[in-house]
């Protein structure tokens, strides 16, 4: 495994063409944007879009751009993606994981992306989002959009960290009333519960939590792994024995998750051994 890649080129575009779907005649925020960092290799490299936490009501910093120059080091495309959150609700975070999705791969030839390895990554809330999208790709939706539409949104892989995922065992519930409303209909959150969702055709997730999480309950990657291996889809569980939700990097003990992360990339031939 390589740890010896650097940025080649730094790269920021919208993500979306003009207006938005769904937007907020009211919100005087930028429209969402992906930024992107690209490392120094010759041949089409992995990809992953990054989705930071903060329970739908605002986007952690030390979760998008130290993370991606982290993945950099493994020879990984990684892509920030400035998904809306509240005052935006379901199914807006979602439409934007899944455009990111049909963006990188648009573009996947002028990134030197690999269209056939794009994956995603989430904490905490962003777990979620990167979670609905590993087990929501091809949900319709009840708007019109332009031709990018057609191309395939199910990301190769997911990385979920101290993940949000269950809205009806363990239910986060700030996250819950952000994205859903309050006091939303059990069918709804059953619908936007990622263990709900998951199918032969989910692909592989790593995740990782750690067993004292006082915000998002360790319940939730144990309901996901049932679902899962239920299913037989591929994935790896680590829990932790101590540590603080919204870590992030991490260090110590839970320093070590990059590195698991890209030794299980290699295990299900995602992080090619002699790029």
């Amino acid at each position: 495994m390589h740890q010896n890649y650097r940025i080649r080129r730094h790269v920021t575009f919208p993500l979306w063409n003009g207006k938005p779907p769904l937007w907020n005649a009211e919100d005087t925020s930028d429209h969402p944007t992906i930024d992107g960092f690209l490392p120094d290799a010759t041949s089409p490299t992995p990809a992953v879009l990054i989705f930071p936490g903060g329970g739908y009501a605002r986007r952690a910093e030390h979760e998008a751009e130290p993370v991606a120059r982290r993945f950099i080091q493994f020879g990984i495309a990684a892509f920030v993606v400035s998904y809306r959150v509240a005052p935006y609700r379901d199914p807006v975070p979602l439409l934007d994981a899944l455009r990111s999705l049909r963006v990188i791969r648009l573009r996947s030839g002028e990134l030197n992306v690999n269209p056939k390895s794009i994956g995603v990554m989430g904490f905490s809330a962003g777990g979620h989002v990167a979670g609905c999208a590993a087990t929501m790709f091809d949900r319709e939706f009840d708007h019109t959009f332009d031709d990018l539409n057609r191309l395939s949104a199910r990301p190769a892989f997911a990385i979920l960290c101290y993940p949000v995922v269950s809205f009806q065992k363990f239910p986060h519930t700030g996250s819950m009333v952000n994205l859903l409303g309050e006091n939303p209909d059990p069918d709804k959150r059953k619908m936007l519960s990622v263990e709900a969702a998951v199918d032969a055709d989910t692909p592989p997730i790593f995740m990782w939590h750690t067993a004292d999480d006082q915000s998002v309950h360790v319940g939730n990657v144990i309901e996901l792994s049932d679902a899962l291996s239920q299913n037989d889809v591929p994935f790896e569980l680590h829990v932790f024995a101590r540590g603080r939700h919204g870590l992030g990097l991490g260090d110590g003990e839970v320093g070590v998750w990059p590195d698991l992360a890209a030794r299980w990339l290699e295990y299900i031939n995602v992080l090619a051994c002699d790029r």
